[in-house]
């Protein structure tokens, strides 16, 4: 008989199997000892889960390394008191080269540095700013006391000019400019001149200001000062501004052109001189570092509040150029 798509078949129906009685029995076996563990277990959690937690181990923390101080003198045998005749209230003379202390006079006595304050200031420039950087002369600027170039507020200068005015012409508002413009304001950079000089271990050093035009509170010693020297002199645009006698800086309009001019009077009339920073204001006196090369030896010679700063440097330069090596 042929079956057509819409005819209704029925559906045989295949007869049940009975199941077994051992397989129930085995079922329900499985089945109360899979309960009992599932309690077994939950029982055994509660308990840990009650229990005092033993203590954490702390974590470990983590170290951040200081930079290693630098040793930029050092006195490998007791260096000279007495000789040569210096009037400074304070003086040293060392090997530029080495580091070692070749003559001392209160090395370590803190005085008011004056514009030889400039030396950090120009040293946390060269390591924060490039020289082609344009600098936008903050509103500020303009008001700073005493010796000032002129900075016009809002003026766009590039930082090779303004380090050529704080170290060879020594403008304040020079040095103000540099500091806004390398750490944002005046206070966030006089905490970047301390914290450098707590890296390099001047511990005779407390800055209060960005120029030197502050006395109260800003000072140095003639060791520190040495120390801080040797390290500003590693980088050769510091070394190159400093032995600057003249400097012609072009400018644009309505200034046309700068010229400054070292106040470091033995730039061209000591042989071998070469630098570093003059200083002075009526509490600090004359302050003077200098620097002076010969033969392959160089020298740096600090006098802090000396009635004649070029005299002792002379007779202090003499003095090193003419000892024995």
């Amino acid at each position: 008989m042929r079956y057509s798509v819409l005819t209704p078949v029925e559906r045989r129906r295949r007869p049940r199997r009975r199941r077994p009685a051992a397989l129930l029995a085995l079922a329900a076996a499985l089945g109360a000892g899979a309960y009992f563990g599932v309690q077994h277990f939950r029982a055994h959690a509660d308990q840990a889960a009650a229990a005092p937690k033993p203590p954490s181990q702390p974590r470990r923390q983590r170290f951040t390394a200081r930079p290693t101080r630098v040793a930029l003198l050092s006195t490998p045998r007791p260096p000279r008191h007495g000789t040569p005749d210096v009037a400074a209230r304070s003086a040293i003379l060392v090997d530029a080269s080495s580091g070692a202390v070749l003559w001392q006079k209160r090395p370590h006595r803190r005085r008011p540095i004056a514009s030889t304050t400039k030396i950090m200031t120009a040293a946390l420039v060269l390591e924060r700013l490039r020289l082609d950087q344009v600098v936008t002369v903050a509103p500020g600027v303009p008001r700073t006391p005493l010796v000032r170039e002129g900075l016009r507020a809002r003026e766009r200068v590039p930082v090779w000019k303004l380090l050529d005015g704080l170290l060879i012409f020594s403008g304040n508002d020079d040095a103000l400019a540099l500091a806004v413009a390398a750490a944002g304001s005046r206070p966030r950079f006089l905490a970047l001149m301390n914290g450098k000089a707590r890296d390099l271990g001047l511990r005779d050093t407390h800055f209060a200001s960005v120029s030197g035009v502050i006395d109260e509170n800003n000072y140095s010693s003639a060791w520190d000062l040495a120390a801080l020297t040797r390290y500003a002199a590693r980088d050769a645009r510091f070394r190159k501004i400093v032995a600057t006698r003249i400097a012609r800086v072009p400018w644009p309009a309505p200034t046309y052109g700068k010229v400054y001019v070292n106040k470091n009077a033995l730039l061209g009339s000591y042989r071998g001189a070469d630098g570093v920073k003059t200083g002075w204001t009526t509490i600090a006196g004359h302050c003077l570092v200098a620097s002076a090369h010969r033969k392959g030896v160089r020298l740096i010679a600090v006098l802090l509040n000396s009635p004649d700063p070029y005299g002792d440097a002379r007779r202090l330069l003499n003095f090193g150029f003419a000892l024995p090596r």
